[in-house]
């Protein structure tokens, strides 16, 4: 297939565009910048003259592009930042495919799109499915909006399937990134009460789950991507110690307000607690490699 990344330079797009080139796919990414190689298409969203990304010819387009939500403090601006980056694009990208679709009918059949299981916000630990509703929090409502303005493109034909990705650990960046500085030395904290769950999915298996939504010509709609087994934040920092060979001191934690007056409103995200189940991933057929917290630990940091 040929296919076309957005956010192809971040910790997913670059792991997936290897992957999709190991496979024998043909990548072209989409980027915001004037194009350095060949298989590069400048194209802005949010300009004026956005226009069409010359897609004809693709067969597929996965959407990863959206600014990071544990990259800077909440402000004002920043959470307009991570909103627009999210619903404006998503918005611009299902409108050119709907276009496509109607005028020349040779742009993509299927786009898979990023989401996350902010849409869920704070359950309480209580388990979730695709089925549950949405939460009242910004996350959820950024998610809610990101999801809803790729409806142009389900409208017009186009197969789409929303990947509502939990934390995803990846030694090369993200969430795991940040707190292996910290439990190398064995000083990683719990965050809050320790006791909040926390659903989260492997590099290799967020990849292999998008793959797999590439190429289940049935699968449209939403996907938890996250591993069967979520774990506390507490039972998080114990593994990551164990996987490191450094000693785990239950006592040492950031309490609530401490992590308040640091973050501000992004504290949120380390206090949420959601059980999110992967029902229609697995449903469908997918296999995790890494389906339990040590698995996926020694699998990164090798």
């Amino acid at each position: 297939m040929r296919i076309a990344v957005t956010g192809s330079s971040g910790l997913i797009g670059t792991a997936l565009t290897a992957r999709l080139r190991a496979d024998g796919h043909q990548v072209v990414r989409l980027v915001r910048r004037p194009p350095h190689a060949s298989d590069e298409i400048r194209w802005d969203p949010r300009a004026a003259d956005a226009g069409d990304p010359a897609l004809g010819g693709i067969d597929a387009c996965v959407h990863l592009a959206g600014a990071g939500v544990g990259d800077h403090r909440w402000t004002r601006s920043y959470k307009a930042e991570i909103r627009a980056s999210r619903v404006l694009a998503t918005r611009a990208l299902a409108a050119v495919l709907a276009t496509r679709a109607a005028t020349a009918g040779d742009g993509p059949k299927v786009l898979i799109a990023a989401s996350a299981i902010g849409w869920y916000g704070d359950t309480g630990g209580r388990e979730v499915t695709e089925d549950s509703p949405a939460g009242q929090g910004f996350l959820s409502r950024v998610v809610a909006d990101w999801e809803a303005a790729a409806a142009p493109a389900a409208e017009a034909g186009l197969r789409v399937a929303h990947l509502r990705s939990g934390l995803i650990l990846g030694k090369g960046g993200g969430v795991l990134a940040r707190l292996l500085t910290p439990a190398r030395f064995g000083a990683l904290p719990r965050f809050g009460p320790g006791t909040q769950v926390m659903s989260w999915i492997s590099l290799a298996d967020e990849i292999a789950a998008i793959r797999f939504l590439l190429t289940t010509g049935t699968a449209s709609g939403p996907f938890n991507l996250t591993a069967p087994n979520a774990v506390t934040n507490g039972q998080l920092t114990a593994a990551l110690h164990h996987a490191l060979r450094r000693p785990d001191f239950p006592w040492l934690r950031i309490p609530e307000p401490v992590l308040e007056l640091a973050l501000g409103e992004m504290s949120s995200e380390l206090l949420t607690s959601a059980r999110v189940i992967p029902g229609r991933l697995t449903e469908a057929g997918f296999e995790f490699r890494h389906p339990t917290i040590s698995a996926a630990l020694k699998a990164e940091l090798g």
